[in-house]
């Protein structure tokens, strides 16, 4: 187990290496001058040099990587080039509002599309199948923007039952805080709900049409027994490694979800620097989402010995 451990933490810190090199360069490949979009009007070539001086930008590709890295290495990602403010700091006020969104989309997404997924299998030629296979191709159809700009007008304008933008603190009111983010999980989560949905039936027919549920069967087993403890249990598998490399993905793509309901998460702070040309803080937004992938995949890992008894941590089944 210990071997195991190590050698995970080990491929995981090599991919955070190159997931530095990769932001590093990307974000110098963006087209225009981070001196220019900071100077304004006083464009001056005097003034011009001395920001680009005080920013680093003269340096060499090799010298600003090399400050970039082991700032990084001491948690300090530098200061955004508009503001002077820290962007560990900028990162701090913001992530939580995206993780909250992601986790509450992850919620939505895991309960409905699980259930569906489960029925569909159980219930295989039904109308209940075609009925969840309908809504599954339904949310993997239909982008999100437009998804949330609906549930605007006719829920939160038309209806009045959700709040149409805005961000109240978990801490401040716990139940305002939930109203003005279940429309937005809903949203951000229906796509997920239909992958969670369509992985879910395929692993369920796969473990239903198994030589020990046909044995539990012939049993007498439960019906609900043989569903719930040994064919759900078996298809989990494959449901958490598409679960943890989907939560990556929803921190990473509540971007657009973000700026619809106007949330003060990674989206507004995100598309502002991009705009801006704020190479810190695009830099440390990308790498957090990074870590956040490697540390998800890493999790996930740890987790299939204990779903499943018969994969022990080499990766061979017993």
């Amino acid at each position: 187990m210990r071997r195991y451990l190590l050698n995970r933490l080990w491929q995981s810190a090599v991919t955070l290496l190159l997931a530095t090199i990769v932001v590093f360069l990307g974000v110098r490949a963006l087209p225009g001058d981070p001196a220019l979009a900071f100077a304004g009007e006083e464009r001056d070539p005097a003034s011009l040099a001395a920001i680009r001086e005080k920013l680093g930008l003269d340096d060499s590709l090799v010298v600003q990587y090399g400050k970039f890295l082991l700032g990084c290495l001491q948690g300090d990602l530098g200061r955004s080039t508009r503001t002077r403010i820290p962007v560990t700091e900028m990162i701090g006020s913001a992530l939580p509002v995206t993780i909250e969104l992601a986790v509450l989309a992850l919620a939505v997404a895991i309960v409905l599309g699980g259930i569906a997924g489960v029925v569909a299998a159980v219930r295989r030629g039904r109308p209940s199948e075609w009925v969840a296979n309908a809504l599954a191709l339904l949310g993997l159809s239909v982008p999100n923007f437009w998804l949330g700009l609906i549930a605007i007008l006719y829920l939160a304008v038309g209806l009045g039952w959700f709040p149409a933008s805005g961000f109240v603190p978990l801490l401040d009111d716990p139940i305002d805080n939930l109203h003005h983010l279940v429309l937005p999980a809903v949203v951000l989560g229906a796509a997920l709900a239909a992958v969670v949905m369509r992985q879910t039936r395929s692993s369920m027919l796969e473990s239903l049409g198994a030589d020990y549920i046909r044995t539990a069967r012939a049993k007498g087993v439960a019906p609900r027994s043989i569903v719930m403890s040994h064919a759900l249990r078996n298809s989990l598998v494959v449901v958490v490694t598409i679960v943890g490399l989907q939560l990556g993905t929803l921190i990473s793509g509540a971007v657009v979800t973000e700026r619809i309901f106007g949330l003060p998460g990674f989206g507004k702070m995100t598309v502002d620097a991009v705009f801006q040309r704020d190479y810190p803080v695009i830099q440390g937004v990308v790498l957090v989402t990074a870590t956040a992938y490697v540390l998800i995949n890493f999790l996930v890992d740890l987790t299939y010995s204990l779903i499943d008894p018969r994969i022990r941590v080499t990766g061979a089944v017993a």
